[in-house]
């Protein structure tokens, strides 16, 4: 028994020694009271008393004035001696009055009969951590107080299978779901039908985790069941272990950026066609220029011979020539219509009864499977307009509605009024219009056809069976006419095209002009045969003719001969002088001079390169012998 004593002594000892000599944890025992009754060296180092300065101490000295006056220390030991042990986390005092962070265990210690003679304690000083915990915490809080505060995006979290974590405040502005509405729905209620149905909200979240991120555009849907356009993250989390623990999704709106990118796209493609349409405009208007002066060669020369007899036995072939030139010089029309260059005659006029007018005509060039609908606002206002050209631009469009039904179908013609703001239709400036629509059941064009509708000489109708002219015509007429033209059409589903014609409400005042006859011509074109041509003309009416090929030549001229009292020129000349300058210069000299200027281009396409136009009398090429007729009878009365 000596022994076992001695080796259990010896046992206690050395244990003694050990906890004596820790320096990491401060250990020491406490009696049933709380007075201190050992003290180590990591309790030294901890709280900065020395064993003689603290054994007999009551062990609340360590804790906070606060603490103490809360009688924390006095809980902590009455826990420890009921339950066997106490255990907390808090702050500790030192000897010079620093604190630190502390955790502590007090354990209760028992004689074998069980009663409680005193209290084991050992303290960590765990400041480190804790300040580490508290940077983190804080941390934490700024970002979720960051994440929050973002109402331009959508962030929230996602669980492995989709279901929503958290939801922050642009989550519900962009969503319109509270936190507490969606937190632990699936995130599937954001997409449409459509897409839940082919699995794309799963397939984002699959993409997600294989790949770390996921980012896509598209339709999603808010609470209140309306659509917007938006843009999308998921990231994957993962832990520590590279376990999926979730997915974090950023949500953006996107609808008005989207809307001005396409208003953008859609503002470059009507600038291109209408740089395109205006290009093809001025080639095709100067080859019609050209055109037209070869026609009036043919047609005048063709006149002439008639007149002189010079072939009777060839008088069919002469009349066929007519014809060709007839086709021709409607060709030229055609052209110039598309180029916005024709003369148009417009005068205020309501388009529900020219439509009720030409109904008959629009219905024979329909078939008997095609059914027309008539639907025009009885208050419709007026419009100025050429009538005729209107007419046939309303008959084009018939056509090609019926051409476009081949198993028959509708054709519905409509008019209404209309306010628009600028831009909102083609180039229109905002105001009152009417619009004339022709709708059909037809076939309907792909995009890429419906592109190219305006173009002329394009058109999808077999050979011989269209020029491709059609639209054209109609596009450059109502352009010229300061109108719109509007085609919308898809495959199978048909055609619409709207025509868009400024309301009026005053016919503007027309003015005369007081011609007076001359004898005496002064003929000026830069074109040999032309001018040959033109001088036999006016011969054949009885004119003395003057020929000069220049505006030079031709002053000359009326300073040598004072009798010409009719001077007929070309308006487009080589050289530094136009015949609209010439007219001017000959009109200084004497004004009495009377004035017809000829051109290829209409008054209109003439006005912005040769002011003052407008003061002289005109005739368009090709002219014919009635033409110049017909001009010079208006001179002379």
């Amino acid at each position: 028994m000596t022994i076992r004593a001695d080796k259990r002594d010896l046992v206690e000892e050395r244990f003694k020694s050990l906890v004596m000599a820790i320096s990491d944890y401060a250990i020491y025992l406490l009696d049933v009271n709380g007075n201190v009754a050992s003290w180590n060296a990591g309790a030294e180092r901890f709280k900065g008393y020395t064993a003689d300065e603290i054994i007999g101490q009551h062990f609340s000295r360590f804790y906070t004035a606060e603490d103490r006056a809360a009688g924390v220390p006095t809980r902590a030991l009455l826990t420890a001696a009921k339950e066997g042990r106490f255990e907390s986390e808090g702050w500790r005092v030192r000897k010079d009055g620093t604190r630190f962070w502390a955790s502590v265990v007090i354990d209760a210690v028992r004689n074998d009969a069980n009663k409680v003679i005193g209290f084991a304690k050992v303290t960590r000083d765990i400041t480190d951590r804790k300040v580490a915990e508290d940077a983190l915490r804080e941390s934490e809080q700024r970002f979720r107080l960051l994440i929050q505060g973002v109402t331009d995006y959508a962030i929230y979290m996602l669980s492995p299978s989709g279901e929503v974590t958290n939801w922050n405040s642009g989550a519900e502005r962009i969503k319109q779901y509270k936190s507490s509405e969606i937190v632990g729905q699936n995130f599937s209620v954001f997409y449409t039908e459509r897409d839940r149905e082919r699995g794309v909200p799963q397939q984002a979240l699959a993409n997600a985790a294989k790949n770390g991120r996921y980012e896509s555009e598209g339709v999603r849907v808010r609470k209140d069941k309306t659509e917007f356009w938006a843009h999308v993250i998921v990231d994957a989390i993962y832990d520590e272990d590279r376990e999926l623990i979730g997915f974090a999704k950023v949500t953006r709106d996107i609808t008005e950026r989207r809307q001005a990118a396409k208003a953008l796209d859609e503002a470059k493609d009507a600038l291109f066609q209408s740089q395109k349409m205006e290009a093809i405009g001025q080639l095709t208007g100067g080859i019609s220029h050209d055109f037209n002066n070869l026609l009036a060669v043919i047609a005048n020369s063709l006149d002439i011979l008639s007149i002189k007899g010079l072939v009777p036995e060839a008088a069919h072939l002469v009349e066929s020539m007519r014809r060709a030139v007839d086709r021709g010089s409607l060709l030229t029309q055609q052209l110039l219509a598309f180029a916005r260059q024709q003369p148009l005659k417009p005068e205020l006029t309501n388009v529900n009864e020219l439509i009720s007018a030409f109904e008959s005509v629009l219905r024979r060039a329909g078939r008997v499977n095609i059914r027309f609908e008539f639907s025009l606002l009885p208050d419709l206002r007026a419009v100025m307009i050429d009538g005729p050209r209107l007419e046939a631009a309303l008959l084009n469009l018939v056509v090609n509605a019926r051409d476009a039904l081949e198993e028959g179908g509708t054709i519905r013609i409509s008019t209404r009024n209309v306010a628009l703001t600028d831009g909102q239709v083609g180039r229109l400036h905002g105001g009152d219009y009417v619009v004339l629509e022709v709708r059909d059941t037809g076939s309907g064009m792909p995009p890429e056809v419906l592109a190219r509708a305006f173009d002329p000489f394009f058109t999808t109708k077999g050979i011989g069976k269209g020029t491709g002219l059609g639209l054209s015509q109609v596009y450059g007429f109502i352009t010229q006419s300061d109108g719109e033209v509007v085609i919308s059409s898809e495959l199978d589903r048909g055609t619409t095209v709207a025509i868009y014609l400024r309301a009026e409400t005053a016919k503007p005042d027309s003015v005369g002009q007081d011609p007076v006859l001359t004898q005496t011509v002064l003929v000026v074109e830069d074109e040999p045969d032309l001018l040959a041509v033109a001088a036999e003309l006016f011969e054949n009416i009885g004119y003395r003719v003057l020929r000069a090929s220049s505006g030079e030549d031709a002053l000359a001229l009326l300073d040598s001969e004072p009798d010409v009292t009719l001077l007929f020129s070309d308006v487009m000349m080589p050289g530094g002088m136009s015949g609209v300058e010439l007219a001017r210069a000959s009109r200084d000299r004497n004004p009495d001079l009377k004035v017809l200027l000829a051109s290829g281009y209409p008054v209109q396409a003439l006005r912005n390169k040769h002011e003052g136009i407008d003061e002289f009398a005109f005739v368009a090429k090709p002219y014919r012998l009635s033409d110049l007729t017909s001009k010079v009878s208006a001179l002379a009365n």
